[in-house]
């Protein structure tokens, strides 16, 4: 045997295990399907204008970790979970479990801490979180603030809009049901989503910045078509002039709600 193909050969079996390796990591760390990512209330419902809006945190279930886990690296992970102690100087009433979780997968060890109201709530939360350390769900994190129209302030409150479609509404952006790339099968990354929508985005004409695109989902022709995503910048674009104009009656209901949540609900 030639010794050049030799050495070659033994190149190439040393490196297609570091290969196959990095291939499993970008997996495990690929974007969830949206269809997995659920939408929770996070804190009071706030009054605006005499209308009512609350915040909404978007989540995944511990079990769709569990299912990309056993996907791409089945039998290759393992969880231990550790009660922590309580904290020194709490009421009992007011303390929340806390758990440990260390999550193994392919010898590889992430560890991270979850609360909850029981030990379930607070071990499916750390089992969460140590797995956002493999990079799974880690792009929920960049997922902006979504303040929804509540149909009341009370105990009981029903958001007037499902939080997934008011989010996709107010940032021109699609969070359910986006399109699957035929020949993988597969989600389009967050990355190639974000360029695709700032394709056709103008560039703040003020601060040079990026702009919301309000012209699909504006109910006032006469609103702008591009507002400025800083809350400090007044950059806008209007439509052209030859846009339908609106009628003399002044903005209907809607059209307020749309213009607060543009911008005037405080974070």
């Amino acid at each position: 045997m030639d010794t050049n193909a030799k050495d070659e050969s033994i190149m190439i079996a040393r490196h297609e295990p570091a290969l196959e390796r990095a291939d499993l990591w970008a997996r495990l760390a690929a974007p969830v399907n949206t269809d997995t990512i659920s939408w929770r209330q996070d804190g009071r419902v706030i009054q605006r204008d005499g209308r009512f809006y609350s915040r909404f945190v978007c989540y995944i279930e511990a079990n769709t970790v569990r299912e990309r886990l056993d996907s791409v690296v089945p039998g290759e992970w393992d969880l231990t979970l550790d009660l922590l102690p309580p904290s020194p100087g709490v009421a009992d009433a007011e303390q929340a479990v806390s758990f440990k979780a260390r999550l193994q997968v392919l010898g590889v060890t992430r560890e991270d801490v979850g609360t909850g109201k029981d030990y379930k709530q607070a071990a499916t939360d750390a089992f969460k979180r140590a797995g956002v350390r493999f990079g799974i769900g880690h792009e929920l994190y960049a997922y902006e603030q979504n303040w929804v129209p509540m149909d009341g302030d009370g105990k009981y409150a029903k958001p007037l809009e499902d939080p997934a479609d008011a989010y996709a509404r107010r940032t021109g952006t699609a969070v359910r049901g986006e399109s699957r790339d035929e020949s993988r099968g597969e989600l389009p990354s967050a990355d190639a989503t974000q360029s695709l929508a700032a394709a056709d985005e103008p560039s703040c004409p003020e601060c040079g910045g990026r702009m919301w695109d309000n012209r699909a989902t504006k109910r006032n022709p006469r609103a702008p078509d591009f507002k400025c995503r800083q809350r400090s910048c007044d950059g806008v674009v209007w439509p052209s002039k030859g846009a339908t104009t609106a009628s003399a009656a002044g903005p209907t209901p809607a059209e307020e709600m749309d213009a607060a949540l543009a911008g005037e609900i405080p974070f």
